[in-house]
């Protein structure tokens, strides 16, 4: 399985919508995604390479599975 790398923060946050999360709000220049059930949200900052360990925070906080995020992402193309 190939390792998570830096990714787009708009083609993040299509992975994050396709998965159910909503968007709500931007703060400063992060975007804010909330899902039912969820008590945290989830963050994007508006960066053109968003940083591994931040789309794997996400991911954690999300419960989204490797498999299932390139899945998602790869639909996202």
């Amino acid at each position: 399985m190939p390792h998570v790398a830096p990714v787009h923060w708009k083609k993040l946050a299509g992975v994050f919508e396709k998965s159910g999360w909503k968007y709500i709000r931007t703060k400063g220049d992060h975007l804010v995604y909330i899902k039912k059930g969820f008590v945290r949200p989830i963050l994007i900052p508006m960066y053109k390479q968003v940083p591994t360990f931040i789309v794997q925070n996400n991911l954690r906080t999300a419960k989204i599975s490797r498999e299932e995020y390139f899945k998602l992402l790869s639909s996202e193309k």
